[in-house]
C-alpha cells in the first residue's frame, strides 16, 4: 500500500504507523524554536472560511502547569505535570473578527457569524481539524504528542480564558516519549465498517 503515497514509507510510519499517543516523557525540553516551526507548518490546516478559529496556549511555567493539571481527570494528571510542553487547544468564538483580513475577498463574511450561535459549532469544527494538523506537526518534528479530552473544559476556560473567552478542546502534552510511554495499541476498525459508496 505505501506506492500509493507522495510521502515515503519513512514519513509515513512517523507520521502514522508508528505514531502513538505518549503517556510518559523523557525530560529533555521542547524549544520556542520547535513550537515556532511546528505551527509554521501546521498553520495550513484547512478552515471554514479561511477562519483558522483555534487558539494555542502553551502551559510551561509550574505554576501555570498546577493551575491546569488541578482541572484533569485523575488519570491524566501525572503525565500532564511532568510532560516537557503541555499545550491547551482552544477555540475563539469571535474568530469572525478576523475574517476581513482572512478573506478579503469576501466582505460579508463577517455579517454571517456576528452575534450568532452557530458561529461556536463552526469553530469547533475549523478547530478540530487545525488540532488534527497540530498532533501531525508535532509529529513531524520527531517528537510525541499526548493529546487528552479527559479535563473539566469548563473549569479550564475560568482559568485560562476568562477574559478571550476562548473554548478548550484538547490538551496535548508533548516532548520525547520516555520509558513505557505507550499503552499496548488498540484495534482498528476494518475499511469496510468505516467507508461506503454511493
Amino acid at each position: 500500500m505505501t506506492e500509493h503515497f507522495a510521502l515515503d514509507k519513512t514519513a509515513q510510519d512517523l507520521l502514522f504507523r508508528d505514531a502513538r499517543t505518549s503517556n510518559a516523557f523523557t525530560d529533555e525540553p521542547v524549544s520556542d524554536e520547535q513550537v515556532s516551526a511546528i505551527y509554521d507548518l501546521i498553520k495550513y490546516a484547512p478552515t471554514a472560511f479561511n477562519s483558522q478559529p483555534l487558539r494555542i496556549l502553551l502551559v510551561r511555567s509550574p505554576e501555570a502547569r498546577a493551575r491546569l493539571v488541578k482541572h484533569l481527570w485523575d488519570g491524566n494528571k501525572e503525565k500532564t505535570a511532568s510532560a516537557p510542553l503541555v499545550a491547551v487547544l482552544a477555540y475563539d468564538p469571535e474568530f469572525h473578527e478576523h475574517l476581513p483580513a482572512q478573506l478579503p475577498h469576501f466582505p460579508g463574511a463577517q455579517d454571517l457569524f456576528k452575534g450568532k450561535e452557530s458561529r461556536f459549532a463552526e469553530a469547533s469544527i475549523s478547530a478540530g481539524l487545525q488540532i488534527g494538523y497540530f498532533i501531525l506537526g508535532v509529529r513531524a518534528a520527531g517528537l510525541a504528542a499526548g493529546p487528552m479530552t479527559g479535563l473539566l473544559a469548563e473549569a479550564v476556560d475560568q482559568e485560562f480564558f476568562a477574559e478571550s473567552g476562548y473554548q478548550t478542546l484538547v490538551v496535548v502534552n508533548i516532548g520525547k516519549p520516555g520509558a513505557d510511554a505507550w499503552f499496548p495499541r488498540g484495534p482498528r476498525l476494518e475499511q469496510d465498517l468505516v467507508v461506503a459508496t454511493v
